[in-house]
């Protein structure tokens, strides 16, 4: 039965953030089904949330960081194999403003961690999906668009 036949459907609305800072990207090590993964500073979008605040609230939480968003990079979707989820990322790029050290990570972070391009390419076996190598090829080759692209309404 498909979600045209009355079965419910709806996928998972994530945000993440591309951080570029001194030629390295910012990125989280989280503990995900028992193994470790990389992944760019990422989460889902809260009700009543923005998708604009989500991206920076995600990236505070899981690394300790502020940043000021800068531009939008795009959206995608990704259906994973193991789940058979629907994942729509809206993917941002920001500046690096302030760092707490202090602050605690969110569950399931093991750390925040600067990695080259080359070395965030090179551990694509460990990345949490192929959304993060995507997203941040993408930023690479310069797709950054106006903040406003993604607005949201009342």
């Amino acid at each position: 039965m498909s979600y045209r036949e009355g079965r419910f459907w709806q996928p998972d609305v994530t945000v993440a953030t591309v951080v570029l800072h001194d030629g390295r990207l910012l990125c989280v090590e989280e503990r995900v089904n028992g193994g470790l993964v990389i992944n760019q500073p990422a989460g889902h979008l809260e009700p009543d949330e923005s998708l604009a605040d989500a991206a920076l609230r995600e990236t505070r939480e899981e690394t300790g960081w502020d940043v000021r968003l800068t531009s939008f990079v795009g959206a995608y979707q990704w259906k994973a194999p193991e789940t058979q989820r629907h994942y729509l990322r809206f993917a941002f790029a920001a500046d690096a403003v302030f760092h707490d050290p202090q602050r605690p990570l969110d569950e399931g972070i093991v750390q925040a961690l600067w990695l080259t391009p080359a070395e965030l390419q090179a551990r694509q076996a460990s990345h949490r999906s192929p959304l993060v190598w995507r997203v941040v090829d993408d930023y690479l080759a310069g797709r950054r668009y106006p903040l406003d692209l993604a607005r949201q309404l009342a």
